[in-house]
């Protein structure tokens, strides 16, 4: 048996024997248990998203101090329940605060109510005729609490009309607003036929749905008569059933042409000449119609006198009116427009209302001086909307 030599001698030892060979053995880590998903991770998504924000936002910032500690999963999982819960507190805190302003604005109304006198009824239940109050006297609430009151005792409105619209009518339009604008003039000059005897606090308002309200079944529009700057005691109606039927025929034909005056084209007569030809000879037309009227009463005791008078300035109006009907330019139809507009005096009218027994108070709208627009239309008081 033979020996391996020995090394010799020196620092290093080139003759070591090699190291002996690694055997078969278990992989690193083999037998531990993978690491497990931290429950609170979970929970912040779930909590945040689903019922407490708040609280999700808390499990969130645990499970994030937990996984860094014990090396746990859900990392991701809990920085998306963090941010969701960040993100959904947010939407409750705005929630709230809308709701609470809700609540209070409803409060405020409540405590209101004791100072309004009345029977709350629906804007349903209202009729022409019927006089209400409203919580503040603020007509231009989208949509105020009414309360049904004797016309004799102080009230803030008077409906004159309470109409079923068409389910096919549009709302909320530039086009609807005119033409609920229209309806209730109308429907005021045939409820309160004399303009001249309305206080000059009345206002005409109307009240139409909205797209929201529309959605639930609203289909009515409602136009009234406002008079919440003063005291008002008594009803302000004179339709044709409490006048004389010749006082109900003028009314009806001079409250036709203060119409039509007041509805000029809205493009100046630069842009729009042919449409102002065609509104003078709608002016002319009504003109003609009050001309009828009037003759065909020249003959009853007292009216001789004021009719002629009126009369005549009907037909110098309606002169200037058909040549501003041919007119081949705007400055032409502004020069014969505004001739017919100076011809008709107040004063005039004001004594032929006197011989029909009505208002001789001129309207504060008459009183005023032309614009140096070129609008020709009269003014007939403000009109207002509450949607």
């Amino acid at each position: 048996m033979s020996t391996p030599p020995i090394p010799p001698p020196g620092p290093g030892n080139p003759w070591a024997p090699p190291s002996p060979q690694p055997g078969w053995g278990l992989p690193p880590g083999y037998g531990q248990q993978p690491p497990r998903l931290n429950g609170f991770a979970l929970a912040s998504l779930l909590v945040g998203l689903l019922c407490l924000p708040p609280l999700g936002i808390v499990f969130g910032v645990v499970a994030l101090v937990q996984i860094s500690k014990k090396g746990e999963k859900g990392k991701a999982l809990a920085i998306v329940g963090l941010v969701v819960s960040v993100l959904m507190t947010g939407v409750v805190v705005l929630s709230a605060e809308r709701v609470a302003t809700v609540f209070r604005d409803r409060l405020a109304s409540v405590n209101e109510l004791t100072d309004v006198e009345g029977e709350l009824t629906d804007f349903d239940d209202m009729r022409a005729g019927d006089c209400f109050n409203v919580p503040g006297g603020d007509l231009m609430d989208d949509h105020p609490l009414i309360y049904k009151t004797d016309c004799a005792l102080v009230h803030h409105g008077e409906v004159t009309e309470s109409k079923p619209m068409d389910p096919k009518a549009p709302i909320e339009s530039a086009e609807a607003d005119l033409a609920f604008e229209d309806e209730c003039w109308k429907a005021q000059d045939a409820y309160a036929m004399d303009s001249w005897a309305l206080p000059s606090y009345a206002e005409m308002f109307y009240f139409a749905p909205s797209s929201e309200s529309w959605r639930l079944g609203d289909r009515r529009l409602l136009c009234v008569i406002g008079t919440t700057e003063e005291d008002q005691r008594g009803s302000l109606r004179q339709d044709a059933g409490t006048l004389k039927p010749e006082q109900a025929a003028f009314l009806r034909a001079a409250n036709t042409v203060e119409f039509v005056l007041s509805r000029p084209p809205d493009e100046e007569a630069e842009e729009a000449l042919a449409e102002h030809q065609a509104w003078a000879r709608e002016v002319s037309a009504a003109l003609g119609e009050e001309a009828k009227v009037v003759e065909g009463h020249a003959a009853l005791p007292g009216m001789d006198k004021a009719a002629r008078a009126q009369l005549k300035e009907i037909e110098a109006a309606r002169a200037e009116w058909q040549r501003a009907a041919q007119a081949k330019t705007a400055p032409e139809f502004y020069k014969r427009s505004g001739g017919a507009a100076g011809v008709m005096l107040p004063e005039t009218e004001r004594a032929l209302r006197g011989a029909y027994g009505l208002s001789t108070r001129i309207p504060r709208w008459l009183e005023e001086d032309p614009d140096d627009s070129g609008s020709d239309s009269v003014g007939r008081g403000p009109s207002n909307q509450s949607v």
